[in-house]
């Protein structure tokens, strides 16, 4: 496969899978705001711009509309959602000829509904239906292309680049709050505060499957243990990062570059996040914990940008 046509599949899917994650996290955010006073709920509009990379209003004025605006309709930042959808469809259509006319079809009608959104009062009063949307047109791109798609090289770098996009959000997401709050540990959440963790957990989709598997007493060890070492949720960093290495591992076997230094980050992180013990990594804190983990797969990243999309051709004649 041509790096060209590799570099567009993973960015697509990279940009959709960070629209998908920022609708998701305003939507748990409207939710919350239901239940709290403008007060409360004021520290989470910081975090949610901390976690998502976006620099606040020059003004310093953080309010519903300006957070809202920032992140869903903002041409100038190139992490909103529609900046997101728009460069997830420019790169499907530079590969057009790679993917199917449904995932074509279905990218292009997202791309359309969020494009043709103007930011008003009675926007910002039915906002949810916009956010739910941008997820579901993300579920729905995501199941098509497994249903519609054959499952070899430029399938792999699709999946490579969800769940790159994946781990580095729930990291960063998950350093944002535990560094806001204190709470001890195995204690029990309680007041206030419950909010917030359940909050954390639907902003990773992640609520009922951890009820189910701890019930609803929120503790932040539980939480921790959750987001970070489940091997079989698929919002989880372990179990994101073993999607990585799979897709790797695939794309090595799959490919003439036949180059061990994307897989060998891959798998050590693998390794790291596998035979880790939760109440070591809370006793050094989880803080330290996921930014080695984003550090990890920075690397990984940049591993695979040299190796299959920005290589020179010498090396690949050589290889």
């Amino acid at each position: 496969m041509l790096s060209r046509v590799a570099d567009s599949l993973y960015w697509m899917s990279r940009y959709l899978e960070r629209a998908e994650h920022t609708a998701r996290l305003l939507d748990v955010d409207l939710q919350l705001r239901l239940d709290q006073s403008p007060e409360q709920g004021a520290g989470r509009w910081l975090r949610l711009l901390e976690a998502s990379q976006v620099a606040p209003p020059e003004d310093g004025r953080i309010d519903v509309t300006s957070l809202t605006h920032i992140l869903t309709l903002d041409r100038t930042n190139s992490s909103s959602i529609l900046s997101c959808v728009a460069a997830a469809r420019e790169n499907l259509r530079q590969v057009r000829e790679q993917c199917s006319t449904e995932m074509w079809e279905q990218l292009n009608r997202l791309y359309l509904q969020v494009n043709s959104t103007t930011a008003s009062e009675a926007w910002l009063l039915h906002s949810y239906v916009f956010f739910r949307a941008v997820q579901e047109g993300a579920y729905l791109f995501q199941g098509v292309t497994d249903s519609t798609m054959s499952h070899g090289e430029g399938w792999q770098y699709i999946q490579l680049g969800r769940f790159v996009e994946r781990t580095e959000a729930l990291a960063r997401l998950i350093g944002t709050h535990f560094g806001s709050f204190t709470h001890p540990l195995d204690q029990t959440v309680e007041s206030e505060e419950y909010l917030e963790w359940v909050g954390l957990l639907k902003s990773c989709a992640a609520f009922e499957a951890y009820c189910k598997a701890y019930t609803a007493e929120l503790r932040p060890l539980r939480v921790a243990e959750f987001l970070l070492l489940n091997p079989e949720f698929p919002h989880s960093v372990r179990f994101s990062v073993d999607m990585v290495h799979a897709a790797l591992t695939a794309i090595g076997e799959l490919t003439e570059r036949k180059e061990d230094e994307p897989v060998r980050l891959a798998g050590r992180l693998r390794a790291t996040l596998r035979f880790s013990q939760i109440d070591e990594i809370m006793a050094s804190g989880a803080h330290g914990y996921v930014d080695s983990v984003r550090s990890q797969c920075g690397q990984a990243h940049t591993a695979i940008q040299q190796v299959y999309f920005d290589y020179a051709v010498e090396s690949a004649l050589v290889s």
